[in-house]
């Protein structure tokens, strides 16, 4: 059983973009507390009506989200 449901987010063009690695949601937002508050709107969507165990999930997982940062130039 999965206690975390992970995220990764970049940064598009106009928006961060939050994508989640182990369970099919994808959601955005313009700046970072609309992208974080989207992923648990997102989430709690995705999961309303669902049996958590089915899905391979602990009954309480928490979010964890992880930021690509833009590429490094020469230092």
């Amino acid at each position: 059983m999965q206690s975390i449901i992970q995220f990764h987010i970049s940064k598009g063009v106009r928006q961060y973009v939050a994508e989640g690695a182990n369970l099919p949601i994808v959601t955005q937002g313009k700046t970072m507390d609309e992208l974080l508050k989207n992923i648990h709107e997102a989430v709690t969507l995705h999961l309303q009506d669902e049996n958590l165990a089915d899905l391979g999930l602990a009954p309480k997982p928490s979010v964890l989200v992880n930021m690509e940062l833009p590429a490094l130039t020469d230092a």
